[in-house]
């Protein structure tokens, strides 16, 4: 056997119950507010607003046009679904509904921490300026942090506020990030496509940020190959990358199947830059072709720090428990494989150290060991083995 096939090669094929994978403690680093509405609640604002260009008033039809408009390799069905979220995202009210019902599904999926974005130029249209926006979201995820809370799962939400490449706001929104920093903000990200749209352009932006000690994520990777990864890490000081699958354009594998890293592929893998992987949207956007064939599984094993994510729930019709199904199906994972990734994920929080180490100690791994005992003494995870409160 080949070195690139052991780094490929599944290690178990025994399934995981998927009440196991849901109750385990996760964190989530890349998730769009405006991909992850409820269908009743569009419907229902959108009836409000007079909003009539919906495809269907149905719940369940909803969510599957929007699955089959993912689904559809048709890139104008695929950016009309965010055309009808961010319609029904214009009034305070609205964002914070959208934000706490957001903050309740992630704790009804096992999510203990994560970090939603947003761009918040794009909810404007009916009057607000981008303060309210930050301040409408932010009251909205404690909203439903408390309601969480009030049913015994426990969750913290931080924001992530996003710039769009193709605009002229990004050091607008880098200084707005930096403004809300201390009450709810945990970082800066640019978004939109990247073809045409480099990261440097909004050099200014990510030099302020720089200035302002604050953290940066950005979109890099997926529709760009390995440049646009250059271009995010070494000229935007980017601590995280959104995909980064196109890592692998700087990876080797010679016919006796030797793995050469370059030059970027080791510096992000040595200066520990996470990877935020999301497998089912990637299939969507043509990132990558297949489960079987998705890098998630050679990056992990070659050591990057990768995690598992969403992007956009309602869009990709996924769940973190689907995404781990589905890596679980295809490289045989378990419990080993859900808690590294979750670490990964936890380590590069964009949270202060003391607080990334209590998530990790207190909540992550007891909640993982409490969940390998139930399994082997086969307890029923919901009677005595339920994730610990984060």
């Amino acid at each position: 056997m080949t070195l690139s096939d052991k780094l490929l090669a599944p290690q178990s094929t025994d399934v995981l119950a998927p009440e196991w994978i849901r109750r385990a403690p996760k964190v989530l680093l890349h998730d769009h507010l405006d991909g992850g509405l409820r269908p009743e609640t569009i419907i229902e604002l959108a009836g409000a607003l007079g909003y009539r260009a919906l495809p269907s008033t149905d719940p369940a039809e909803l969510a599957a046009w929007f699955r089959d408009a993912a689904d559809s390799g048709s890139l104008e069905r695929y950016l009309e679904t965010f055309a009808h979220t961010c319609a029904v995202m214009q009034t305070a009210e609205a964002l914070y509904r959208i934000a706490a019902e957001c903050a309740e599904d992630l704790a009804a999926d096992g999510v203990v921490y994560a970090e939603v974005r947003y761009a918040p130029e794009q909810h404007l249209t009916g009057g607000l300026t981008l303060d309210e926006v930050v301040e409408a979201v932010n009251a909205g995820f404690r909203e439903g942090e408390r309601r969480a809370a009030a049913t015994g799962r426990r969750i913290r939400v931080g924001t992530l506020l996003c710039a769009m490449r193709h605009a002229e706001r990004a050091r607008e929104i880098a200084e707005l990030a930096v403004a809300h920093r201390d009450r709810g903000v945990a970082g800066f990200d640019i978004a939109g496509g990247e073809i045409g749209n480099p990261a440097a352009r909004h050099a200014d932006a990510f030099d302020y940020l720089r200035s302002q000690g604050a953290r940066v994520t950005i979109h890099a990777g997926e529709a760009v190959g390995a440049e646009s990864i250059r271009e995010a890490v070494l000229r935007c000081g980017a601590h995280r990358i959104g995909h980064g699958v196109r890592i692998t354009d700087d990876i080797a594998v010679d016919a006796d199947g030797n793995v050469t890293l370059g030059r970027l592929a080791s510096y992000v893998r040595d200066q520990r830059i996470a990877l935020e992987v999301c497998p089912t949207s990637n299939l969507q956007t043509g990132a990558a072709t297949s489960y079987p064939e998705h890098p998630i599984d050679l990056l992990r094993r070659l050591g990057f720090r990768v995690c598992l994510n969403t992007d956009n729930r309602l869009v990709s019709g996924t769940t973190m428990t689907r995404e781990f199904q589905h890596l679980q199906r295809t490289f045989g994972y378990r419990a080993a494989e859900l808690e590294e990734f979750t670490l990964n994920a936890a380590k590069a929080a964009f949270l202060p150290f003391d607080e990334r180490t209590a998530l990790i100690n207190e909540v992550i791994r007891p909640g993982y060991a409490k969940l390998r005992a139930a399994e082997l003494s086969r307890v029923p995870v919901g009677e005595s083995a339920a994730a610990p409160a984060a």
